[in-house]
């Protein structure tokens, strides 16, 4: 049993949508946004984060409108979810979650929308984004620039830091900008560049006060992890981060060509992900720009162990020819792997058409190839792939996830069987797994979750749903007269305590 006590006098930006009056944020909206992860018509890769978590009623009510095939219910009221009164509103579920409170800590999955603007905008709200936050949209040119201005109705925030003891940079900085009042900048201008060079190029002359640097150009900006001293000469200042992400490739579980839990079919997505060299990609692909990863577990969170060490990604070819080989997947007169039973095997990996993943082709072409595994490509848009990803109809993509809070639980979700046609794009269902998995739902921190989380970690190590490939580092780049940027791993708005000097 949850209860969630909102702070009075928090607005909505203004919108045409209230009328030309102000919107105050209500407990109303809390449930009207978290039913809209239960309405069949928008379909969403995260309503297990609250569906795992057994709201009482809430299921229910979905599983009528998909049997009725009828417009979702929000008015009808459930004993899960609540409005007490204009400020509170409560959450009842049908087991013990003691960490359900951390997805309230993610604006992804916890962010209030007002259900007017929903309805005015209708299909086209992913254009009207309209928040209680610091800034509001100004200007979207889509795939091109960003424009958000200082959103004037945004509540009275102040400037607080505690930097490390050991960084005197830091603790200058927050001296000198402590009780200003947030966002200290008015606007902030967002250009989307695709390609890297002339990305690189707009920061050396000064149009863009901030970059995160393109690993492309990470020998010739941060030789070795240090900033070059001919940037360090115009003042510019560097930030690595070690980001609480992922990368990785995973195969369809479903898809009668990589899937399965028998052994033949383990080994051969073994082997695959034996063959492919996680330290190779970092070094060659990203610069140096990523630490190779040994489990789908992120840095930053609580299950992630800097000790382990896994074999996939390892880049040991005799490893996995040797493998394929105890298995059956014998090689025709042309040195191509044939299937245990003699019928042809081909993978087929899906990327986006940008020249890092065009990089990643040629290396997973030359990895395949020296364990005779034919492979080919397709490439589309990013939108397209999620869409296919979603219905199951990809044998082979991989993208980026990133956490949003210091719980593992997000990761280890990515191999739970009813989240099959969520954020389980592999489709992984196991049943020793889902039992331990609903288990740790139902714990707190502890010993007993400890042991859970390394067994589930070490389980999908196992049957190879997933080849982790690295956690990205982010080497972000500022000009001289940006005071005040500090990433944090799980806040995307450094620029809300950014100042610039005149």
């Amino acid at each position: 049993h949850f209860v969630f006590t909102l702070r009075p006098g928090i607005l909505f930006a203004d919108d045409p949508a209230y009328g030309g009056r102000p919107r105050e944020l209500v407990a109303a909206d809390y449930v009207y946004s978290i039913k809209r992860f239960y309405d069949p018509k928008l379909k969403t890769e995260h309503l297990y984060q609250y569906e795992n978590a057994k709201i009482l009623g809430l299921s229910e009510l979905r599983a009528r409108a998909l049997k009725d095939r009828t417009l979702f219910p929000y008015d009808v009221e459930v004993p899960g979810l609540r409005a007490i009164d204009r400020y509170r509103f409560e959450l009842r579920l049908a087991q013990p979650a003691p960490r359900f409170v951390n997805t309230f800590a993610s604006a992804v999955f916890a962010g209030a929308l007002a259900r007017e603007v929903v309805q005015r905008y209708g299909d086209d709200i992913m254009a009207h984004p309209v928040g209680t936050g610091p800034y509001r949209l100004h200007e979207w040119r889509r795939g091109s620039r960003i424009v958000l201005a200082r959103n004037p109705v945004f509540r009275d925030v102040r400037y607080a830091a505690t930097p490390a003891d050991d960084d005197p940079q830091d603790q200058a900085v927050a001296k000198a900008l402590s009780g200003r009042r947030l966002p200290m900048i008015g606007r902030i201008e967002a250009v989307i560049i695709p390609e890297v060079q002339p990305r690189w190029l707009a920061f050396l002359d000064g149009s863009l006060d901030a970059l995160t640097m393109p690993a492309e150009f990470a020998p010739v900006a941060v030789p070795n992890g240090r900033l070059a001293p001919y940037l360090a000469r115009r003042g510019v200042a560097l930030r690595r981060t070690i980001e609480p992400d992922i990368s990785h490739t995973f195969f369809n579980l479903d898809h009668p060509m990589v899937g399965g839990h028998a052994p033949p079919q383990v080994a051969l997505r073994r082997a695959v992900a034996i063959a492919f060299d996680n330290a190779q990609q970092v070094r060659t692909i990203l610069r140096g720009q990523g630490i190779p990863a040994h489990s789908m577990v992120s840095p930053h969170t609580r299950a992630y162990d800097p000790a382990l060490r896994s074999e996939l990604g390892s880049g040991d070819v005799a490893r996995a020819n040797a493998l394929l080989d105890v298995y059956g997947y014998q090689r025709d007169s042309e040195g191509w792997r044939r299937k245990p039973d003699g019928s042809p095997l081909r993978l087929l990996r899906a990327h986006s058409p940008t020249q890092r993943q065009r990089a990643m082709v040629e290396l997973w072409d030359r990895s395949m190839r020296a364990i005779g595994v034919r492979i080919g490509f397709e490439a589309m848009k990013f939108a397209d792939l999620i869409k296919r990803s979603l219905a199951g109809d990809l044998m082979m993509w991989g993208y980026i996830w990133s956490a949003g809070s210091t719980d593992s639980d997000f990761f280890l979700g990515l191999a739970y069987g009813p989240n099959a046609d969520q954020s389980n794009d592999a489709r992984m269902r196991l049943p020793d797994y889902d039992r331990r998995y609903a288990r740790l739902q139902t714990l707190g921190e502890g010993a007993e979750r400890q042991q859970l989380e390394r067994e589930l970690t070490h389980l999908m190590l196992a049957h190879v749903p997933y080849l982790p490939h690295e956690h990205s580092i982010s080497s972000a780049l500022t000009q001289p007269h940006v005071v005040g940027y500090r990433r944090h791993p799980f806040a995307r708005d450094w620029y809300t305590h950014t100042a610039l000097t005149t």
